[in-house]
Order: structure tokens, then C-alpha cells, then sequence
């Protein structure tokens, strides 16, 4: 037997040494039944991602207790890589929930047993409407097992729990299982990392894969100017309220981006004693092609621009080259370089 026997368990006054000892013969017992798992895993899985991915309606994954637990992940997994997929509790099913099934949907029952009562209480109702209905379960003999129209069968497992009955095994393989289902169906599905920062727009992993027109400025917040207005006169022009920016982008007649002016420039003006130059055309002092981004690309991609050539406005410009927006380095302020170190690798 797999399980850890009193021999190995662990009084209140254990010693460190015998508290590792009894954690790593846990994880040694979970890894162990992973294997055993992964080796009779068979086509079942592949025709079930299939299932899946054909599937018109939404996925419903149910499971009572522990089992439970795991089908709510397996839900929001399939959710963040691009499934239509939602829990379902059996208690709060046979009260009404079950009202949410259509007939293109595919259920997902999870029981390590597949005797579990309440999720067998659903199996006449599941037929009456006809679903397609995925067993992932110890014993394709089982109840559940011998009704579903595909069954990914678990095998027996030993549970880590010295008692041999606390869900630990079983439930670490089961997730493992349903990992590898949706990320099947993710492939199956061509997911891509645009696709997944679309689902996920907050956090690190949002910040990663941000592009460049989820933070730039745009409209009224942009400096522009024409190639022969004169210095002079675009900065009395742009006077008035506005979120402030240290760049003034000059463009022609079709949007397209010229050139950049910057606060820097103007300040070299006055250092070199220029200041005749003011009510000179702009385009005659700005900094003609500069550093650019287009729209869709990586916010990643463009805050390296910046690092690299030590620049703090970032001009954003469509296929045609027309100016859309501006990247200014304080509304990076908050966001960590680190967060887009994987992005950029």
C-alpha cells in the first residue's frame, strides 16, 4: 500500500528532520501516482479535447467535494485559454442549476469513484437532454463510467493520507488530467498569447502581453504640430489644460508622422542661446524620423525602445505611418520593467 503508515507519521513533538521526511514521502506518493496515471492514460483524452472543441455551447464541469474543487479549475482553465466553460455544483444542480444545460453543451463529471451519489442523481436528466457527457473517473466499470459517452479513467490510486482517505492522490491526478485536457483543447484551438491577453488583462502576466494602444495617449492629449509652424507659435498655440507631455509630434498634412520636438530640445535652444530659433519653423529644429512604434505591438517591445535609446516619448503611428497615439514614460510609472522582461526574450 502506498499510503504513509503510523510508522511514518509524525508526533507533536517530531523533529524538523522527521517532519521533512513525512512532506517529501507526500510529495513522493502524489509524483508516483502521476506516473502511474500518465501510463494509462489512452486515446480516450484526445477524443474527449476533441469533444470539446467542436463542442457549439458551453462546457459544464460538475463534481461533488474534493472532486469538485478540481472541476472548478478545470472550468477556469478552460475559461482563460479561450473554452466557454462553467462549475456546476450536483447539490445546487438538482434545485434548478441543472436549468443552465442546453443540448450542444458537453459535461464534464468528475468522481474518483464514479459512484458518487450526487453526481449520479444527475445522469437521468443529463440524458433527457441529450448532452455529450466526459467521465473522468477511477474505473470505466462505474456508474458513471459505463454512462458517459467518454471515459478518461484515472486507475486506482493510493491516497498520500496516512488514514489512506483524505483526497490527496487522487485529487492531484485528477487536476493533472484536467490540465492536460484544456491545454489540449488550447492547442487544438491554436490559442495564442494574443489571445490569452485577452483574457487576462490585469496582473503580471496582463502586463506582459499589454500593447502599446492600452496605454498610449491620444486626441487632445497629444502635442501636434505642422513641419512650418514656428516654435514660437505651437507652444502658445498648445497652451491651456492637457495631460502633460514633454514631446511635441509634427506631422503633415495626412497625419504622418515627421519628426519629434521635446522639452529637451527647447531647453537646448536656450543653453546654446538660440532662442531666434523660436520663431523659426519647427521642422527646421526637430528631430526629423524618430523612434517609433506601430499600433498592436507589445508595450514589452516599446518600453525596451526607450530603455535602449534612452527616450522618454514614444510616438505610436499606424500601417500607414499615421500618427494614433503617444507613449510617454509617465504613464509607465507603477509598471515594472521585470513585468515585461519574458515578453522580451
Amino acid at each position: 500500500m502506498a499510503s504513509i503508515t503510523d510508522a511514518t507519521a509524525i508526533s507533536e513533538t517530531g523533529s524538523d528532520a522527521e517532519g521533512l521526511a513525512f512532506a517529501r514521502e507526500v510529495l513522493r506518493i502524489e509524483a508516483e501516482a502521476l506516473w502511474r496515471v500518465r501510463e494509462r492514460l489512452d486515446g480516450a483524452i484526445a477524443r474527449a479535447a476533441q469533444l470539446i472543441h467542436r463542442c457549439g455551447g458551453s462546457v459544464i464541469v460538475t463534481g461533488m467535494g474534493k472532486a469538485g474543487h478540481v472541476g472548478q479549475k478545470l472550468a477556469a482553465t478552460l475559461a482563460s485559454t479561450g473554452t466557454r466553460a462553467f462549475p456546476l455544483h450536483p447539490a445546487e444542480a438538482v434545485h434548478g442549476d441543472l436549468g443552465r444545460i442546453r443540448p450542444d453543451d458537453v459535461v464534464i463529471a468528475l468522481s474518483q469513484s464514479g459512484e458518487t451519489e450526487e453526481v449520479l442523481r444527475l445522469l437521468p436528466t443529463f440524458r433527457r437532454i441529450d448532452v455529450q457527457l466526459v467521465a473522468v473517473t477511477e474505473r470505466a466499470a462505474s456508474a458513471l463510467g459505463r454512462a458517459a459517452d467518454l471515459c478518461i479513467v484515472l486507475g486506482p490510486i493510493e491516497e498520500a493520507c496516512p488514514l489512506g482517505l483524505a483526497p490527496s492522490a487522487s485529487t492531484t491526478a485528477m487536476m493533472a488530467v484536467g490540465d492536460a485536457l484544456a491545454l489540449l483543447v488550447s492547442r487544438m484551438r491554436a490559442f495564442s498569447p494574443e489571445d490569452f491577453a485577452l483574457y487576462h488583462p490585469a496582473g503580471a502576466l496582463g502586463r506582459k502581453l499589454m500593447r502599446v494602444e492600452d496605454v498610449m495617449r491620444t486626441g487632445r492629449h497629444i502635442r501636434r504640430a505642422r513641419i512650418d509652424e514656428t516654435v514660437r507659435d505651437v507652444f502658445v498655440r498648445l497652451a491651456g489644460p492637457r495631460r502633460r507631455s514633454g514631446a511635441v509630434l509634427v506631422e503633415d498634412e495626412s497625419s504622418r508622422l515627421l519628426g519629434i520636438f521635446t522639452d529637451s530640445d527647447l531647453v537646448r535652444l536656450f543653453e546654446k542661446r538660440r532662442e531666434g530659433d523660436l520663431d523659426h519653423p519647427i521642422g527646421a529644429v526637430m528631430t526629423a524620423e524618430p523612434y517609433r512604434v506601430r499600433v498592436g505591438s507589445l508595450l514589452g517591445d516599446a518600453v525596451d525602445l526607450m530603455k535602449t535609446h534612452k527616450i522618454s516619448e514614444l510616438p505610436v503611428v499606424d500601417r500607414g505611418d499615421r500618427l494614433a497615439g503617444l507613449i510617454d514614460v509617465t504613464d509607465l510609472i507603477g509598471v515594472s520593467a521585470a513585468d515585461f522582461e519574458e515578453s522580451a526574450a
